[in-house]
């Protein structure tokens, strides 16, 4: 957009700096030359939020909504086709109702502002927007077929804003043969090409095979607001400089050799965002699934995302290059070998981003933003070999379910992690949830990690970092144990929810301290090793909730401090699957439960159980008589 204000945005525990202030306004097109005069656009202007006049102001606490992202044009697909440009492609040339439309060969030239309804093929040749600055174009594709064996079949090169609409009922194919020639001194690497900002709607299909680059690509903003989009790239799917926001009906099929939808900008750290309002989304990519290189927000939609192959590639970071696009794991072999071959598109593929940077690994995760994220709702199917959902700011979940399969962590923010609502089941992962500063707040979460349940780290993706047993506890069960830290800054809050933990490692580790006041939350550890149940540097308090935990006895911890009854017993060796019981001195059970893995001590608290008062604790043939702390 010309002379726009850019937007930003803070985020922090579901907290928005938004964009707001929307001037109406209407759009009055002066009259067109005596070349166009007669080629009226048929499309209303009625355009009342017109994003070029959204005014930047920070509101702390209002998130950006779908007015302040689309305007009232982004969902425009009326067109009067007797009041349009026609334009007829022939397979090596085309034909045009007007002569806005310059036709050199296999190149059509738009050179003013209106409506052109494309059909048609054109073997080898483009579509090339050139108009002025302050033109606002649109495209219609009604069955267009259009391939570029060396350019993009698609290339906006000057206008202010285009406008491409899939027509009702129509099917579109756009492709190109394999490799982009410099234009205009500009390098092109899309199918759809656009420097300026660029939307698409309608509800027609288009099909986009890009086997040396991007699917569709946009040097500012790329909305997408209806359309069935299947989208086939070397490179990433959807890629824009400013931002990419989805919503309405559309419906995207994207296989990527990188990244499904990736937004980033190398100038202005403010921008780059993702947002999405709506639509479904079927994801392959051997980067990751959506990456935003700004702030991310999900309001809702559907979501199918495998990322880098899956979880059964797990690994923090690939050393393999970019854009494996049907290449070593199709011949069999692990996508982390360092004999895998590389892929026909690697040298087109190895530069990235506009300060001429290479990068020789991948980011496998399923949704990532290097900014904060919000997620309100929306259905998640991740299966990621990092991890499924990511931020190296802060994330918000305030609704939605979730599935997912990681190769590293479930959800990981360097920041904070705070969960609101939702139902979230992570079938697999290293660390089920990770961050500085962890806070359960409600939701359904059911996870497994072959490492901790809950870790509360500080740094980056900090699932190593000395603390806990690392830094040498002292003490037995139930005792204070001391150590060193490298950080116990983190911390970890359950104030509400139900949360299910089946972990290898720790069940809740934080670097700092714990505090529950609130929830259900079952943790089911193993055995043996050097696993607690329950693992902190510093405090672990309990003032509220039921909490539940069985595990390994010889690094227990218990709770430092208390506003309601503990109980801690060892029970010698007990297998997964035997049952456990709570009993007062009446004999009334108060709890029951069947801890999943094998187990030696038990720790139990709720506002049933009082201080200083016995119970007995039975766990298949043992039966243990002690007193709550």
């Amino acid at each position: 957009m010309k002379g726009k204000k850019l937007m930003s945005m803070a985020l922090c525990l579901g907290l928005l700096t938004g964009c707001g202030n929307s001037v109406s306004t209407a759009e009055n097109r002066a009259a067109h030359s005596s070349s166009s005069s007669s080629v009226s656009s048929g499309l209303q202007e009625t355009d009342e939020n017109t994003a070029d006049q959204i005014k930047s102001q920070e509101t702390e606490g209002v998130p950006q909504t779908e007015a302040d992202m689309f305007t009232d044009r982004d969902y425009e697909t009326h067109y009067d086709e007797t009041s349009c440009v026609l334009i007829e492609l022939r397979g090596n040339t085309a034909a045009a109702s007007s002569d806005s439309v310059e036709i050199s060969g296999g190149t059509v030239t738009i050179t003013q502002e209106a409506v052109y309804v494309i059909s048609g093929t054109l073997d080898d040749g483009m579509i090339l927007v050139n108009a002025p600055d302050s033109a606002k174009v649109h495209l219609v594709l009604k069955g267009a077929v259009i391939n570029s064996s060396s350019s993009a079949p698609i290339y906006v090169s000057e206008a202010d804003k285009v406008f491409v609409t899939l027509a009702d009922g129509t099917e579109n194919s756009l492709s190109n043969g394999g490799t982009f020639t410099v234009m205009d001194e500009e390098n092109m690497d899309a199918v759809i090409y656009s420097k300026q900002d660029l939307t698409l709607n309608g509800s027609g299909s288009l099909t986009v095979t890009s086997p040396a680059g991007h699917g569709i690509a946009s040097n500012d903003d790329l909305v997408i607001t209806g359309g069935s989009y299947k989208i086939t790239a070397a490179a990433h799917g959807l890629n824009a400089n400013d931002s990419i926001r989805i919503a309405g009906e559309t419906q995207l099929t994207v296989e990527a050799g990188k990244d499904g939808i990736h937004a980033e900008n190398n100038h202005d750290t403010s921008l780059g965002f993702v947002y999405i309002a709506d639509g479904a989304m079927e994801i392959k990519a051997e980067g990751d699934g959506i990456s935003a290189g700004a702030y991310m927000q999900i309001e809702t939609g559907e979501f199918q995302i495998t990322a880098g192959g899956g979880c059964e590639n797990g690994s923090k970071e690939s050393p393999d290059s970019w854009g494996d696009f049907r290449g070593a794991r199709s011949e069999g072999k692990s996508r982390n070998s360092k004999t895998s071959p590389e892929p026909a598109a690697q040298t087109a593929l190895e530069t990235e981003g506009d300060d001429g940077s290479t990068d020789s690994s991948t980011s496998m995760k399923g949704i990532k933003s290097t900014g904060n994220m919000v997620i309100n709702n929306g259905s998640f199917s991740i299966d990621s070999a990092d991890d499924g959902v990511h931020s190296n700011g802060s994330i918000a979940v305030n609704g939605g379910v979730f599935k997912i399969a990681s190769g590293d962590d479930g959800f990981h923010a360097d920041e904070t992690l705070t969960v609101g609502e939702g139902t979230i089941e992570i079938t697999e992962s290293y660390e089920g949830l990770e961050a500085l500063d962890l806070s359960i707040q409600g939701g359904d979460i059911t996870l497994v990690s072959s490492d901790d349940g809950l870790n509360a780290a500080g740094g980056v993706d900090s699932s190593g970092i000395t603390g806990g047993r690392d830094g040498g506890f002292r003490g037995g069960a139930g005792g204070e144990r001391g150590g060193t830290s490298a950080s116990s800054d983190g911390s970890i809050e359950i104030s509400g929810g139900t949360l299910r933990i089946t972990a290898s490692g720790d069940g809740i580790d934080a670097n700092g301290s714990v505090l529950i006041s609130g929830g259900y939350t079952i943790v089911s550890g193993p055995a043996q090793g050097d696993t607690a149940t329950l693992d902190y540097d510093t405090t672990a308090e309990i003032t509220g909730g039921i909490f539940v935990g069985t595990g390994a006895s010889g690094m227990a911890q218990t709770f430092s401090d208390s506003e309601q009854g503990v109980i801690m017993v060892n029970t010698g060796s007990q297998t997964g699957g035997t049952a456990v019981t709570i009993a007062d001195q009446e004999g009334n059970e108060i709890f029951a439960w069947t801890p999943q893995l094998d187990f030696t001590t038990v720790i139990f608290s709720s506002p049933d159980v009082t201080s200083g008062q016995a119970y007995t604790l039975t766990a298949g043939t043992v039966s243990v008589y002690t007193e709550a702390k």
